[in-house]
């Protein structure tokens, strides 16, 4: 079953002015299915093959002239010295579209791209099905709890794959295959120990020290260890916004999974009783909807600017989008009835920011949808719209 990716517009607008076009990603994202399914007439190379690796290294040029149309090379960071000849080739062609390039480990197919490729490629980050995939394909669960524990990766909504089965593979590969290819873990046991930890923290601030105190490992080994989840799509960082504010305000960025599925795995979470009542439940809630916000972002091939808002005395706002000029802030609560309180934090907000403030918005685990002490109440299922809408004054 192929689900439509949302991603799909913005390639098909992109490709008319980049001669190359690389699309990055978690394994197990799609991003193979997507490019091979959007580009159905190029010829497709694998680079995981050792025969055409070897090939691609040793006589690149040979390796190039096959495709006199171009072609879709999958896994294109596995041969680095291809590269330089790629750019060559793109600037004597002159087309536009002509080679897709697809990587698993974003560090290293960036730091390729940057390189040798730079002005000529446009760079994707392709993300597990976000809900209006899942909802296009009427695969998205009813109910958040279920959501929370199924994720985004393909595999689990195309397949008949149980999930909890698929993520523990999916888990063990990762550690065997991608931390190995981009750092010298000798302790893997310790860095799956990390890993853990990390879920354990989904959603807080990221303390380094007590991450590398707990794990019996140095502060630059946990620093490093952090930027492996992050090249390997795994975890992503939440900066603070700071700008045009006092200077009372917290620096350090937030911790987040991009699949809530493998956060609840790595949490021990099976299933949906397990969950309702487990302490992390509104913390894997508010992952589910940074995730999400970030995913809408990434499909329109745009920058993030998604951020939080804490100061020194605790109070906060859970994530706040640059948005014409105007600071958007968003509320998450999980709980499926509103409540009055729920809207305080939104209410300060609104006084702390003065002019620069814009929409103010509740995503809660409920389904109904209105206005409110002239705050937008949304249900989960649409929070990644808030990306794009007007809040303020947004009828509902």
């Amino acid at each position: 079953m192929y689900v439509q990716r949302i991603m799909e517009r913005t390639v098909r607008n992109l490709i008319e002015g980049f001669p190359c076009i690389a699309v990055t990603g978690a394994r197990q994202s799609g991003k193979t299915t997507f490019v091979r399914r959007l580009f159905p007439e190029k010829a497709y190379v694998s680079l995981e093959d050792p025969d055409q690796r070897e090939f691609a290294e040793n006589d690149p040029r040979g390796f190039l002239d096959r495709f006199p149309d171009g072609a879709v090379l999958d896994e294109a960071q596995r041969t680095p010295r291809l590269f330089s000849y790629l750019q060559g080739r793109l600037d004597r062609d002159g087309r536009m579209g002509i080679f897709i390039l697809t990587g698993s480990q974003h560090f290293h197919l960036l730091e390729n791209i940057t390189q040798t490729l730079a002005g000529r490629t446009a760079l994707l980050h392709l993300p597990p099905f976000c809900f209006e995939e899942l909802k296009n394909a009427s695969l998205l669960p009813e109910k958040a709890d279920s959501t929370m524990l199924k994720g985004g990766y393909p595999p689990i909504h195309t397949r008949r794959v149980e999930p909890s089965s698929w993520l523990s593979g999916y888990t063990a590969t990762y550690l065997e295959r991608d931390v190995r290819s981009l750092l010298n873990v000798r302790d893997l046991s310790a860095f799956q120990r990390f890993v853990r930890l990390c879920a354990g923290r989904a959603g807080q601030l990221l303390n380094l020290s007590s991450l590398s105190a707990e794990c019996g490992v140095v502060h630059n080994t946990a620093k490093a260890w952090i930027s492996v989840l992050e090249a390997g799509s795994i975890v992503f960082l939440l900066r603070p916004y700071f700008r045009n504010f006092n200077k009372r305000l917290v620096r350090t960025p937030k911790l987040y999974f991009l699949d809530t599925g493998l956060l609840c795995h790595l949490l021990g979470i099976r299933d949906e009783k397990q969950l309702e009542v487990h302490p992390l439940r509104g913390a894997v809630f508010e992952n589910m909807i940074a995730a999400e916000l970030l995913k809408t972002r990434l499909n329109e091939g745009r920058e993030p600017e998604l951020y939080f808002w804490r100061d020194r005395s605790g109070f906060e706002i859970d994530f706040v989008i640059e948005n014409n000029g105007l600071l958007d802030a968003v509320e998450v609560k999980s709980g499926r009835t509103v409540t009055g309180e729920f809207f305080r934090a939104l209410a300060r907000w609104k006084e702390i920011a003065g002019k620069d403030a814009g929409g103010t918005v509740l995503v809660y685990g409920g389904d109904d949808e209105y206005k409110r002490e002239g705050h937008s109440t949304l249900s989960w299922r649409n929070a990644a719209g808030i990306v794009d809408r007007p809040l303020e004054g947004q009828a509902l």
